[in-house]
């Protein structure tokens, strides 16, 4: 795993071990080799070699792939683009700044290049046919996402990591600067800003901004919280504490949320940098379980459990109710993991090999794998489709098999 710490200054550390105090630990010892002592090198645990299937059942069938490259992007920059997908249209950015629409075939519509590296996209809203992408200079633009042709942009104080959330005739964004934004998407006007807290260091990245009711946007921030915020105005409803850092530094206490928190049946579920795993009953507003989980990426969840994968690589079921472990499967570790989603009856997770693998939620077991090129960051699931997006530039999708 290889977060990035922000501060004044950029450094990047190795996360090997899933507790608090290990991860804590090793952050600080990476803060001191970057910063003075360039002979010591932390730690750092191959990833484990993957173990053939005895009898590999078929998942997943390819559907479509196209290679959009990396050009002009750092590779070392631990961004995370996602395909914008709706309604059967398609649109990809690459870090490099091109923005290129297909359809549901796969034929390009169209193509165009932004002139800056993009850093936050894309997000695709169908009804209204509008695609919406952010750059490092902190522009947020809007195109037509049957046409390319530009629709407006909005200038931010800080540049924005993750995909908007389009909802109820706004654009909403979580800046690295603290700033959420609240744009009108017919001009991308500002209509509300919301500031939270941003701590000296912590964690570069953010969790995607995502709805907890038709009217009420969920947001999590780098000093551990969650904000409730009704997407029309703005106006902040209640805010939760979930990453709770310890120690006597900066680097110890980080308590960033990167993982989107996960709304499912009255139920909230999130998880932490700093360890904590936490499930709320929305109804009663009580808290049901914490549990310890150290990740950045976001959980999934089925009927019956809610998935993560941990910082050290391993994927772990627990109990959506109780918090309890069911399961935890170490196959993977130290294999840099994406987060964990649900195609019809599996969980699937992907690797810094471009390998996606296909668990049996009620053993833990691998039972079937797909693969792309290059190291993944995200997976996306829509309907019975499953789409990644390669930091090499490989895009592809897969439908469930029938």
């Amino acid at each position: 795993m290889n977060p990035s710490i922000r501060s004044n200054k950029m450094i990047t550390g190795k996360t090997i071990k899933a507790t608090v105090m290990q991860v804590a630990v090793l952050a600080l010892m990476t803060t001191a080799v970057a910063g003075c002592n360039r002979g010591i090198k932390p730690v750092v645990n191959d990833p484990v070699k993957l173990v053939q299937i005895a009898q590999p059942i078929s998942v997943l069938q390819p559907v479509f792939n196209v290679d959009i490259g990396n050009k002009k992007a750092n590779k070392k920059d631990p961004l995370s683009l996602q395909v914008g997908y709706d309604d059967g249209q398609i649109v990809i950015a690459s870090r490099g700044g091109d923005l290129t629409g297909f359809d549901n075939a796969g034929q390009r519509l169209w193509s165009i290049n932004v002139g800056e590296q993009i850093t936050g996209g894309v997000a695709l809203d169908a009804f209204s046919q509008t695609a919406v992408i952010s750059t490092r200079g902190g522009q947020v633009v809007a195109f037509d996402s049957m046409t390319g042709a530009q629709r407006w942009q909005q200038q931010l104080t800080g540049s924005v990591l993750t995909p908007a959330l389009i909802s109820n005739n706004r654009v909403i964004l979580s800046g690295n600067d603290g700033l959420l934004h609240g744009l009108s998407l017919q001009t991308g006007q500002s209509v509300w800003q919301f500031t939270t807290q941003v701590p000296a260091i912590s964690v570069r990245g953010a969790a995607a901004p995502t709805l907890l009711d038709d009217k009420t946007a969920l947001i999590a921030t780098a000093d551990g919280r969650l904000h409730a915020i009704t997407t029309d105005s703005g106006l902040p409803q209640w805010s939760r504490r979930i990453g709770v850092g310890t120690g006597s530094s900066e680097v110890e206490r980080m308590s960033d949320v990167d993982g989107m928190p996960i709304v499912d049946n009255n139920q909230l579920f999130a998880v932490s940098y700093s360890g904590q795993l936490l499930g709320i009953d929305l109804a009663s507003r009580q808290v049901m379980f914490v549990n310890e989980l150290a990740s950045l990426k976001a959980l999934t969840v089925n009927n019956q459990q809610v998935i993560g994968t941990s910082l050290d690589g391993k994927v772990i079921a627990y109990n959506r109710r109780t918090g309890q472990p069911l399961w935890e499967s170490e196959a993977l570790a130290y294999r840099e993991l994406t987060n964990p989603v649900m195609i019809g009856n599996y969980i699937a997770v992907g690797d810094l090999d471009g390998v996606v693998h296909l668990f049996d939620p009620a053993t833990g077991n691998i039972v079937s794998r797909v693969q792309t090129k290059g190291s993944l960051t995200n997976l996306q699931v829509q309907g019975s489709r499953l789409m990644t997006q390669s930091t090499s530039g490989q895009v592809a999708i897969w439908q469930l098999a029938r």
